[in-house]
């Protein structure tokens, strides 16, 4: 997780706000499903989201998120599963769907067992976001050039290759953010690598579904 200001700015730069429906793909350890929860507070909705393509993992991460959503104070959480493709049937119109370090996976094989492609995610991520939603995605920087390339063998994406599949899907570039870059990454190591690990170069982009 990032220090507080870095966390802060980017819940700025996600358009997160006191009564905002949000879906948080891929959740993890839930870090982010928790801080969403208080910032939208009582009157606000957080979907924390398991690709049904990653359930069956052994750290069980649909029961963790169901633990989650009955921690005191998280009656604004819902924990839901459902094929990447088929999200919006699960969850509900949101204001913002975050995507934190994973969409990358997107063009492995792991995430495409089921038939999705990250062209189809992106159809499903505009069919789950109200008018004027906004889609956000972080990620580590894959080197000019790359494409997608690296996405299972380094875990990174080349940001401009992100932009051009995600506006195919309909969405507009609302905006980027540069609080996470780093300019000593090399780029050519895995992102789990001793040398660059929690410090890789990440871009932020905020897309607006029109």
């Amino acid at each position: 997780m990032y220090d507080r200001s870095k966390r802060s700015e980017l819940i700025r730069f996600a358009r997160i706000d006191a009564g905002s429906t949000i879906i948080d793909v891929y959740p993890g350890d839930g870090d982010w499903t928790r801080l969403f929860s208080d910032v939208v507070g009582p009157q606000g909705r957080v979907f924390s989201f398991v690709p049904a393509e990653v359930a069956h993992f052994k750290t069980d991460p649909v029961g963790r998120m169901r633990t989650l959503a009955k921690e005191p104070g998280r009656e604004n959480v819902e924990a839901a599963s459902a094929d990447l493709v088929a999200m919006p049937e699960v969850t509900q119109p949101a204001d913002v769907l975050w995507l934190h370090l994973f969409y990358h996976d997107l063009h492995t094989a792991l995430m495409q067992a089921r038939g999705a492609t990250a062209a189809d995610f992106n159809r499903a991520v505009y069919e789950g976001l109200k008018p004027g939603g906004f889609y956000v995605i972080v990620d580590h920087v894959a080197a000019a050039g790359a494409g997608e390339s690296l996405a299972n063998s380094l875990h990174r994406i080349e940001p401009s290759a992100v932009r051009e599949e995600v506006e195919k899907a309909g969405f507009m570039l609302d905006g980027e953010s540069t609080v996470l870059a780093n300019e000593n990454d090399p780029h050519s190591v895995k992102v789990f690598d001793p040398s660059i690990k929690g410090e890789t170069d990440r871009f932020a982009y905020r897309f607006i579904k029109p």
